[in-house]
């Protein structure tokens, strides 16, 4: 298992995708255990050094660093999130630890710092180009900020929070794994699942099989606390059951309960954000953003959250006039009467549209064409490639001028293994120190249908498919020199920027016109439904945008909490009621998008922690350049490579809001967005 471990060397397959058909479980933990001694090795190397720090000898010295453990690291942490097992977690579960460790001793290594300081003492008279300067600029903010000024026995305790912190993040990432999968809903009738289209029902009977039950369906939770099935369910009662099964995963006792987590989290990070010279883990994380400040952030909320509220509240009443004097609408209503009243006053149904929206035209005929539209780019399947599992598809990516751009990999059913979401992640970043082109990997988690029957997505679905090929965008089109700014490695709250630009293609005439036949008849979607779906866009946004503002508000009360105040909360739900009250959002009939217990965006990593905001941040964005595509002409050659080449390019090699003024000739505005959701009334 050593001699001949894949990580050991670079791969040589295309694009140095990772050899998953010779990569054993075996193979990763002598992989991370090497790569972190030669690491650490290098790095020893670099800070003993006798002559003065130059840029080469201390900074691209450390950019080359670390091979061995970045390409393990890559695969690994892919396919713990993507297909799982017991013995990958208990390797997990070593490995965090000590990767948090390796990563302290690294950014706290007193030598290594002077020679960074030093550097940064003279930037100006080394007269760096622009991405080297920048280069210069984040290394020595990062080494401030994970503590390299603190004393010797501050980084002791320093340690000691990273250390624990990274155990308890994937424990709280395992806990919610297990616990949505633990709480799918079984019936044994098939008459309750009446309102569901024949497809769903037959990937509720397949889910049931897989969870090893002889007879019955299930219906498997989606990470977020809305269900899709919400919407179609007729049986009140499996809607109860349904809705309840999701907001109460993690905070009912029992081996999936993750309250005592987050306390401990909430509160190790609080002390680690004092250790560094911060009020608060918010005012930590958010320092190191675009946003730069809570107040910041908090400004933006509160224009927002007054108008989504009451705008919810518009919407219910329209619920419950549509139920009547049966009952008092509940959360587990919602979704279904929404359906009726857009039936209703949009002739739309999600059931009838489902038809229209086959996975496989969806992804060649609607998210590829759209990129092959604006950027020129094509694809084609490599199935001589090894993927990580049998569901994900291998696809290479040609540039406009025909060229290799690199490697993309899809993997869209979800499956017990699969963590809950949809995400994006790079198996090999885009690199020229290296001369590496980008690897980028794409997580859905789609009901599979039955063998030989089409895979049919909702709006929604089909939504999240051009979202998260924004992030492969962004990936793919990465033209930087170090891979320290390559594709996404950018500021949390813009990181969501181009993802959400690539949204509005799903309803663009010529794109859905494309790809939004009927799967059997081949007949196109009616132009009317598809005028009255682009009528129905500010629908029901009131309560997209009260869940969503509710999940970030609760992300901010948690991590604005200062030392003495995170010890003093002991009780998980009532703080989590109490915080929605205070900001306003505690609406009863909107829950949060991801309740405390299984808020994973915010407790399985640090990411998104105090962060959780970036996605209403960067559409403040996205929307301001939806409308400049739109005035433009939209899907247009030039105006995608403007895009391409003013801002995904970038990378993170300058600073995000600087290289979106450049393209954009100006800061953004927030009236698109506003606009976009409905919170003003525009002439």
């Amino acid at each position: 298992m050593t001699t001949d471990n894949p990580f050991f060397a670079a791969s040589d397959l295309p694009y140095q995708l990772p050899p998953f058909d010779r990569i054993e479980t075996g193979h990763y933990l002598p992989a991370f255990e090497r790569g972190m001694a030669e690491q650490r090795a290098e790095v020893e190397a670099i800070a003993s050094l006798p002559e003065p720090p130059t840029f080469d000898n201390t900074l691209v010295a450390l950019e080359r660093s670390g091979r061995v453990l970045q390409r393990v690291s890559a695969a690994f942490f892919n396919v713990t999130s993507s297909d799982t097992s017991p013995e990958l977690q208990e390797i997990e579960s070593r490995v965090v630890p000590l990767l948090s460790a390796h990563g302290d001793a690294i950014m706290l290594d007193r030598r290594l710092f002077e020679r960074i300081e030093q550097l940064y003492a003279q930037r100006d008279a080394l007269a760096l180009d622009a991405e080297p300067a920048w280069l210069l600029e984040r290394y020595h903010t990062e080494f401030v900020r994970a503590g390299a000024r603190l004393s010797e026995q501050e980084h002791v305790r320093l340690r000691e929070l990273n250390s624990e912190l990274a155990a308890l993040a994937t424990e709280f990432g395992n806990k919610v794994r297990d616990g949505m999968k633990a709480a799918a809903v079984v019936v044994e009738d098939a008459a309750d699942l009446a309102g569901l289209s024949a497809d769903a029902i037959a990937a509720a009977e397949v889910a049931a099989r897989d969870r090893g039950l002889t007879g019955g369906y299930a219906l498997n939770l989606i990470l977020p606390t809305a269900q899709p099935a919400l919407a179609s369910l007729h049986n009140r009662e499996v809607r109860e059951r349904l809705h309840t099964a999701s907001v109460g995963r993690g905070s009912a006792g029992g081996d999936h309960d993750t309250t005592g987590l987050v306390l401990r989290i909430v509160r190790l990070r609080a002390e680690r954000a004092r250790l560094l010279g911060f009020e608060h883990h918010a005012a930590y994380n958010i320092a190191d953003n675009t946003a730069r400040s809570v107040d910041a952030v908090q400004e933006m909320l509160a224009k927002l959250a007054p108008a989504a509220v009451a705008n919810a509240r518009i919407e219910a009443e329209d619920l419950q006039e549509a139920i009547g004097d049966e009952f008092t609408l509940q959360p587990w209503d919602w979704a279904y009467y929404t359906e009726q009243i857009r039936r209703d006053r949009y002739a739309i149904d999600e059931a009838e549209l489902r038809p229209y929206f086959e996975l496989e035209r969806v992804l060649g005929d609607g998210v590829f064409h759209a990129a092959g539209r604006l950027y020129g780019i094509r694809f084609q399947e490599r199935p001589d490639l090894p993927a990580y599992h049998g569901d994900a598809r291998v696809f290479e990516v040609f540039d406009r001028d025909g060229g290799p751009l690199g490697l993309f990999i899809g993997d869209f059913f979800t499956r017990p293994s699969k963590r809950g979401g949809a995400w994006a992640n790079a198996l090999v970043p885009q690199s020229r120190l290296f001369g590496t082109a980008p690897v980028v990997v794409n997580n859905l988690n789609i009901n599979r249908a039955p063998e030989g029957e089409p895979t049919l997505l909702t709006l929604d679905e089909v939504r999240t498919l051009f979202h998260e090929f924004g992030h492969a965008l962004h990936t793919l089109f990465s033209q930087v020199h170090f891979p320290k700014f390559a594709g996404t490695r950018v500021p949390r709250d813009f990181v969501e920027y181009p993802s959400q630009v690539n949204e509005v293609w799903m309803l663009w005439p010529e794109v859905l016109a494309n790809y939004a036949t009927h799967h059997r008849t081949g007949e196109p979607l009616p132009q009317p439904v598809v005028e009255r779906l682009q009528a129905a866009e500010q629908f029901n946004k009131g309560f997209a945008t009260t869940e969503y503002l509710a999940a970030t508000l609760l992300d901010l009360a948690w991590h604005t909490l200062t030392v003495e105040e995170a010890e003093a909360v002991t009780d998980v739900l009532a703080f989590e009621a109490a915080a929605l009250e205070r900001a306003g959002v505690a609406v009863p009939f909107v829950p949060p998008r991801y309740r405390t217990a299984y808020f994973a965006h915010i407790f399985s990593g640090a990411a998104y922690s105090a962060g959780y905001y970036s996605y209403i941040w960067s559409e403040v964005l996205d929307a301001d350049t939806v409308d400049w595509l739109t005035e433009q002409g939209g899907l247009r050659r030039e105006l995608g490579d403007a895009f391409r080449d003013g801002l995904l390019a970038k990378g993170g090699s300058a600073d995000s809001m600087e290289v979106y003024r450049a393209f954009r000739g100006r800061d953004p505005l927030i009236e698109p967005l506003l606009k976009r959701r409905g919170l003003i009334s525009v002439p």
